[in-house]
């Protein structure tokens, strides 16, 4: 049974939207505002850094990496260190608002292994970092770089 949420994201889904891959847009809520959506029924804040309870488009960059790298070495973790084992990833970096690039986006995955031996313990951070580099999606597109296109749709008074 869908919740009123997905529901109501659902019915706001654009043309086009539907039970087979998963869509995304963002609406405009307000002035530098949008509210970020998915044909699954998720929503996400969206705004200037100066709007309390919002994330900025930057930093829902890096929360994607870092989500990314997380969920890509959740296997190799958990098998070593069980299901319920605890980890942050914190990302920073940076803008160069000249370029308005990130030249340099930093990871920091902070992990209690205290309880393995140094060798266990650097024969699994090699297949932590080997799984995040083969199945991280976000940072492998973020460090080869990708096409971004832009096209319009105009409502026109005929």
């Amino acid at each position: 049974m869908a919740d009123d949420t997905t529901t109501a994201a659902a019915a706001a889904a654009p043309a086009g939207a539907s039970s087979g891959p998963t869509t995304l847009w963002v609406e405009r809520t307000g002035t530098r505002r949008y509210t970020g959506r998915s044909s699954r029924g998720a929503e996400v804040l969206i705004g200037s850094e100066s709007v309390p309870g919002v994330f900025t488009p930057g930093e829902l960059l890096k929360i994607a990496l870092a989500a990314c790298s997380g969920m890509s070495s959740d296997f190799p973790l958990s098998r070593r260190l069980g299901d319920d084992y605890d980890a942050t990833i914190r990302v920073s970096g940076a803008a160069d608002r000249e370029n308005e690039v990130y030249p340099q986006l930093d990871e920091v995955f902070e992990l209690d292994l205290s309880e393995l031996d140094e060798a266990a313990r650097e024969r699994l951070l090699v297949t932590v970092q080997r799984a995040i580099d083969k199945v991280c999606t976000v940072g492998r597109t973020l460090k080869a770089g990708s096409k971004v296109t832009l096209s319009f749709e105009i409502d026109t008074v005929d």
